[in-house]
Order: C-alpha cells, then sequence, then structure tokens
C-alpha cells in the first residue's frame, strides 16, 4: 500500500512491456498508468489504469481499502490507457458512481456501452466524500476535448489527468523526492512535445485557472507524483505551452550516400565556431522522430536538409515536416537546405513546406548541391551555419 497522504493512496501500475506508446512514441524505459484513491467517508477512486493490467490494478485498490466499496469513479480523462478498466470495476463495484463531464459520459457510452449510475458536473462543481472536498475544473483540449482536473481542496492535491505526466516506468518510488528524477525532465519534454504539443493555447487556459492554487502534490496520470518539484514542473508546461526555447539549433537531415549528411556537418561546424554550444544533429531515417520533436520544443533554431527523391521531396523528411507543422510551434528560425542528381526539387519543397504550414522565421539562403560537395557548396553551407548563429544573438 503506497500513502500519498494520509488518506490517499497510490494504486496504478507499470508497463514495461509496450514499446511504442499510442503505437508510435518509444518508450526505452516503459511508462505508468497512474490512479489513485481517496479514502474517506466515501471512497472515490480518481482514474483507471489500461484494461490489461487489471488483475494488479484491482489487487492495488484491495490493499488500499480491503472490503470497502467504492462510491465514485473521478474520470480525468478518457483515452483508453486511464479509461481502460471503467467496465471491469463497474463488475467490481456495481454501485459505483461515475463522476465527469458531458462529454465525459458521451465517451463512456461510446466506448464501453455500458449502464451506469452517472454524475455529470460543470467546471467549478464540487463533490465532498466527508472531510475531503474535490473541485472539478474542465480543462478542454489538453489533450482531449473531455479533459478535466480534480483538485482536493482538503490535501491540495491536483489530479491532474495527463497533464505533468511524462514517459518512464516508476522503480520502486512513487513521489518525486524518494526518487532521481534526472531522467525524468527530459521524458517529460519528449511527452509534452510528442502528446500535448499542439495544444499550447489549452494549456496555457488550463494553467491560468489554476493559477494560486495551493498544492502539495500533483498526481498525474503518468510519471512521478510531484511535492519537491512542484513549481518546476509547472514552469516547464508553461515554457513548453508558450513555445519558448533555448539558444540552440537542431539539424535534421535525410541522406541516401553521405552527400547530404556532409553539408549537414560543415552546417554544424560553421555554427559552432561562430559561438553556438547547443547544436542536436539527426540522420531523421535513423533517429526516431520523438526524440527529434522533443529538441525542437528544446531549441530556437531548426536547420532541415534532405534529398530530391522521385521528383519531390525525400519521404522522411516530408513525415517530419508534417509533424512539425501539425504542432503548431511559435517563434523558431528556419533554414534549410538540399540535394539532387538531375533535377532539383528537395529546396523547393522545403521552402512550400515553411510558406504554406510551418511559418517559422527565414534564416539565411538555402543552399542546393547538385551530386557532391564543391568548394563553393562547402562556403555556402558555412555560410548557412553563421547565418543561424547570428539570428539566434539577436
Amino acid at each position: 500500500m503506497i500513502n500519498i497522504t494520509d488518506s490517499i493512496y497510490y494504486v496504478g501500475v507499470n508497463d514495461r512491456n509496450k514499446s511504442l506508446f499510442e503505437g508510435l512514441w518509444p518508450l526505452p524505459n516503459g511508462v505508468s498508468y497512474n490512479s489513485y484513491i481517496i479514502k474517506d467517508e466515501k471512497v472515490a477512486l480518481i482514474d483507471t489504469v489500461e484494461v490489461d493490467f487489471f488483475s494488479q490494478f484491482i489487487e492495488n485498490i484491495h490493499e488500499a481499502i480491503g472490503d470497502r466499496d467504492i462510491d465514485y469513479l473521478v474520470i480525468n480523462h478518457m483515452e483508453p490507457d486511464h479509461s481502460g478498466s471503467i467496465a471491469l470495476i463497474k463488475k467490481y463495484y456495481p454501485e459505483i458512481e461515475i463522476i465527469g463531464n458531458k462529454k465525459t459520459h458521451s465517451m463512456i457510452n461510446g466506448f464501453f456501452g455500458i449502464d451506469y449510475k452517472s454524475k455529470e458536473i460543470k467546471n467549478g462543481e464540487t463533490l465532498c466524500l466527508g472531510k475531503h472536498c474535490l473541485n472539478f475544473v474542465l480543462t478542454p483540449m489538453v489533450h482531449w476535448p473531455e479533459t478535466m482536473v480534480t483538485i482536493d481542496t482538503t490535501d491540495n492535491v491536483l489530479f491532474s489527468g495527463d497533464a505533468f505526466g511524462c514517459f518512464g516506468a516508476l522503480n520502486g518510488g512513487i513521489i518525486d523526492e524518494a526518487i532521481n528524477c534526472d531522467s525524468f525532465w527530459s521524458e517529460m519534454e519528449r511527452y509534452y512535445s510528442n502528446i500535448v504539443g499542439k495544444y499550447g493555447t489549452p494549456v496555457q487556459n488550463a494553467l491560468k485557472k489554476l493559477a494560486g492554487v495551493k498544492l502539495e502534490y500533483i498526481c498525474s496520470t503518468h510519471g512521478p507524483v510531484w511535492h519537491k518539484y512542484i513549481s518546476k514542473v509547472i514552469g516547464m508546461y508553461d515554457r513548453l505551452s508558450r513555445y519558448e526555447a533555448e539558444d540552440g539549433i537542431v539539424i535534421c537531415y535525410g541522406t541516401m550516400y553521405g552527400n547530404t549528411e556532409r553539408m549537414a556537418e560543415h552546417i554544424a561546424r560553421a555554427a559552432s565556431e561562430a559561438g553556438i554550444k547547443n547544436i542536436a544533429i539527426y540522420n531523421i531515417s535513423k533517429t526516431h522522430h520523438s526524440y527529434i520533436l522533443r529538441d525542437i520544443f528544446r531549441y530556437r533554431g531548426l536547420i532541415v536538409g534532405a534529398p530530391t527523391y522521385n521528383a519531390g521531396l525525400y519521404h522522411e523528411m516530408d513525415v517530419l515536416l508534417s509533424e512539425i507543422a501539425r504542432r503548431d510551434i511559435k517563434g523558431r528560425l528556419f533554414g534549410w537546405f538540399g540535394s539532387h542528381s538531375w533535377a532539383s526539387k528537395a529546396v523547393e519543397k522545403i521552402k512550400e513546406w515553411n510558406d504554406k504550414k510551418l511559418h517559422f522565421t527565414p534564416v539565411g539562403e538555402p543552399v542546393d548541391m547538385k551530386q557532391a560537395l564543391t568548394a563553393e557548396t562547402k562556403e555556402k553551407c558555412a555560410a548557412l551555419g553563421v547565418a543561424m548563429a547570428e539570428a539566434l544573438r539577436k
């Protein structure tokens, strides 16, 4: 039995088997599905877990409350890694009352098609369990339309759904002060950029609703329970959702035979010699785009390059630019380069992506290489690296 406070218990589980979160994003260190019990005159369960882990989940619940019934199930987020056990929980606790907003209940009907006792709440409404009172705050599009958070105003605990979550299983400890959190900071950035990144404005709206609320714990549905580092994690979400970034450059390239890769190396070397210390270079066909997106949220400069392929743009670069565009990232400086053997299209297509979808600030002159590097092409690559360095210093 794992206590958060005297009457709030952690009943979540770890998943170290899944290789891709949502079938898309790598999980080298696994992921946790967090759920919580509040034990009072009434018992409330906050969110559930992915259904594959129900046997461990129900065991955790029994450890926390024994033979007591669960009176309420609060659903902050309907994504199946958190709602997947609803139907089974109802079989174990047939009188349970499910708490959610209008969109929550619509999704429960759609996903599960079950009959259940329900309570529909609106923004700002409360529910008292005895000593503990819960306040519900709707936070739509962080990152689904039904999302909300629940505040225990007695113990000053925020049950935040996916907000403030991160990738990574919990290796023994649950609360941040009991574990080494170093690995979680980068994974929080990756989680945000991959999962929540498109929804900067809704995240800002949610943060404004929570401004001034006294918090002792943030209990997210993924990752550690935050206590010692509450200010840091709120600050990270604030920065990421405003698309603020450090001075640095992400250089992403596609290459078939190494020539375009050599262009990227010359650009990076020139930027380094011009004083830029934070430079990340990625072969987009080798490094999963999950990590590239994380660094694009981290650094203000972005330079991309790829060969012409089938009279268009190298496929993996098209995919990456699409992933970037779908996140509505703001405030980036953008340079680009490309290569071709007989008909140039890559440079033109990257410019088209920026003009129509990305809307980043262009920096320097694009470099278009025919067949292989020449002394002139090397100079142009160096000039692009220097131009980005100078733009970052302004």
